[in-house]
């Protein structure tokens, strides 16, 4: 019975946590310039982060890839409006990147 009781702990524990992970997320992304050209789920002047979440896999290599389109910037992924270089750290922009193929 104690290692079930310590399993759905742990488990309530994990979840909790991931939940933390996905709020503080949410949050950096609203206090960054990220909002002037994304939404959740609409397309404004760049993809929607569900579009981008449902384009790539939630993978290590698509989360470094993500964060360095967000730290550098690039164009023609999604069209030739270019994403600008925004001033983030490679933790924020992995942060992000992790947060943003979540969505999916």
């Amino acid at each position: 019975m104690k290692h079930y009781l310590l399993s759905v702990l742990a488990f309530g524990a994990l979840l909790s946590t991931q939940a933390t992970v996905a709020q503080d997320a949410e949050e950096l992304f609203k206090s960054k310039p990220c909002g002037a050209c994304h939404s959740l789920d609409t397309k404004l002047v760049g993809p929607a982060l569900k579009d981008v979440a449902a384009k790539y896999e939630n993978t290590e290599e698509n989360v470094a890839m993500l964060a360095d389109h967000i730290k550098n910037g690039v164009v023609g992924n999604w069209g030739q409006i270019p994403m600008p270089a925004n001033q983030v750290t490679e933790e924020e922009a992995k942060t992000l990147a992790q947060w943003i193929l979540s969505l999916n």
